[in-house]
């Protein structure tokens, strides 16, 4: 080899044993850290760089990620620097589906064990009644409508503890409630009321047309409007608590779906909580319509609130109801009932108008679809949107796909369509299979299905909807339920089917994490760990990829950092 090639060699050599040790880009090269962690098993959720042993921060933003050695460069004399003794380091967490100020209303409130039986809620209803006889109505959410067999719950139950006043209970899911003889009486309901939407929106009855006390969809809504139970300091209150729950689970980030009965209060609520530094979240939020009638006053609605409004970008679209209430819409009858397959909010005609006007003004979609038809109805209007706009740049996302039908899978790929979902409600659904066929109840949760046909999938809690009361919030809980199919921390519990839609760990991760950034637009800025994004971390004690599956929910969240501060430490 001649001197001129040994001089080049030399020089290469030198460029790539810099570009190895040098601990960060030029960008930051002169930057003093404000705080390093290291000694930490960092999964960056970055596919160039996936493991690293130490991050450091100046401000709000990430300006290094690699090895302790290499982060000592940016240690000066006021960096705070913590050793983090072999913990998991990740992206704060995204719940990609939750209700944090709608949720807010309930949280300090009677909250009912979802996996209970009606007996049980009987009591805790009786208790936490004679715990507040000051309370002119007794109100909370919690209970399972599937657990009162086809006929759901009745007013007769509740009088035999609670007669006195009225008393009001949300279901689990938000899409139905409980009422009392009382309730019913003060709030004029009876055998005349119309129902707001047959079939869909209505007053269950007896034979003689009487309400039965249960309560469906919109006028659940109407009834806590007319109650007057939930106050704008009631729900700055709860949402506090929410979002600080939030962070002790590791989130960092949520999207609010709808604030439902309270969205009167949300940008107050919102504000108030910024103005205390109290809202450690980056939130991103929807306008939801769910009538039809109020299709076009929805799109002017959301449009000005996206350019006026700090938390405001999206439309949400509900379209179907639950499983459980027998609303979500279906291609065959419910079991043992009979011309029932649930029902849409919006026709196939009226859904494709609607998603096509939010595709050419460029909004981004979500929509609520949890039956095969709901779903089916929701891509074919998703397909009409984008050949009819095939330059809008406008996400869609359906949300929690319960019964998915086969064809469907490769289209939310063809389409591009993210699938957003709650894990944890794909453990075993004993009450559920009641309702569905044994076929319906094989094509629960398609989540390992559609992420290998190439779907980004994300994940989120519903709170207050979860089932779960709090505890649905939590991403590990979520995680190992999705990893399992099976009732957290029960090796031996029945394995939701199909079995082979187990999701594996790294894809959980993702759908917490760099998948619901990119639902929530935010990628650029949150989702992984890497130089120029926003620190939003969060410490577990133990890798979730090294310990037992049957464990995770075990796993504790040792700290939460959002935009460089520490906002939850153990």
């Amino acid at each position: 080899m001649n001197i001129k090639n040994l001089i080049i060699v030399a020089i290469l050599f030198h460029i790539v044993a810099c570009s190895q040790s040098s601990p960060v880009t030029s960008k930051y090269s002169e930057k003093q850290a404000d705080s390093v962690y290291l000694n930490a098993k960092v999964y960056t959720v970055n596919d160039e760089s996936s493991w690293a042993e130490a991050v450091a921060i100046k401000g709000d933003e990430i300006i290094f990620v690699g090895s302790d050695k290499n982060v000592k460069a940016l240690i000066g004399n006021n960096t705070k620097v913590t050793d983090l003794q072999g913990a998991m380091l990740l992206p704060g967490f995204i719940d990609s589906h939750s209700h944090p100020v709608a949720g807010g209303a309930y949280a300090l409130l009677l909250s009912l064990d979802t996996y209970a039986q009606p007996e049980d809620w009987v009591k805790a209803i009786a208790d936490y009644a004679d715990s507040n006889k000051d309370l002119p109505v007794i109100f909370g959410y919690g209970f399972l409508a599937s657990a009162f067999k086809n006929d759901g719950p009745t007013k007769e139950i509740i009088d035999s503890v609670v007669a006195d006043r009225p008393v009001l209970i949300m279901d689990e899911g938000f899409h139905g409630a409980w009422a009392n003889s009382k309730l019913l009486a003060q709030l004029g309901i009876n055998k005349e009321t119309p129902d707001p939407v047959p079939g869909f929106s209505y007053y269950k009855r007896d034979k003689e047309g009487n309400p039965t006390g249960y309560l469906l969809e919109g006028t659940a809504e109407q009834a806590i409007k007319q109650l007057n139970v939930i106050t704008e300091s009631s729900v700055v209150k709860g949402t506090k608590v929410v979002i600080e729950q939030m962070n002790r689970y590791g989130i960092t980030a949520v999207f609010d779906a709808g604030a439902l009965d309270v969205i009167e209060y949300q940008h107050n609520v919102l504000n108030t909580l910024k103005e205390k530094n109290q809202l450690n979240v980056h939130y991103v939020g929807a306008y939801m319509v769910a009538e039809p009638k109020k299709m076009k006053s929805a799109l002017e609605k959301v449009q000005s609130l996206r350019k006026t409004s700090p938390y405001i970008s999206m439309l949400k679209i509900m379209n179907d109801g639950t499983v459980e209430g027998k609303t979500a819409a279906m291609f065959t009858d419910y079991q043992n009932d009979p011309g029932n397959k649930g029902n849409t909010v919006f026709t196939p005609e009226q859904l494709q108008w609607l998603i096509s006007k939010a595709t050419s003004l460029e909004l981004d979609v979500h929509i609520h679809a949890l039956g095969e038809r709901a779903i089916s109805d929701t891509l074919d209007a998703i397909a009409f949107s984008k050949i009819k706009h095939p330059n809008s740049e406008s996400r869609f996302t359906i949300t929690h796909i319960q019964v998915l039908a086969d064809p469907d899978i490769q289209r939310f790929a063809d389409l591009g369509v993210i699938a957003q979902s709650t894990p944890l409600w794909g453990s075993y659904d004993t009450e559920g299979k009641k309702f569905v066929s044994d076929d319906q109840f094989n094509r629960y949760f398609r989540f390992n299905s559609l992420q290998k046909a190439g779907v980004k999938l994300s994940f989120g809690s519903d709170f207050p909807a979860s089932g779960a009361g709090m505890l649905g919030m939590s991403p590990l809980y979520n995680m190992e339920i999705g990893n399992t199919r099976q009732m957290a921390g029960q090796k031996n519990s029945l394995v939701q089917p199909a079995k082979n839609e187990r999701l594996d760990i790294a894809n959980l991760i993702r759908g917490y994490t760099i998948d619901a950034a990119y639902q929530l637009r935010l990628a650029d800025k949150i989702g992984s760990i890497e130089i120029g994004k926003k620190a939003d971390l969060v410490v577990l004690e133990k890798n979730l990829f090294e310990i037992d599956p049957y464990s995770i929910h075990k796993n504790e969240v040792i700290m939460t950092i959002f935009a460089g501060k520490v906002v939850y430490s153990r």
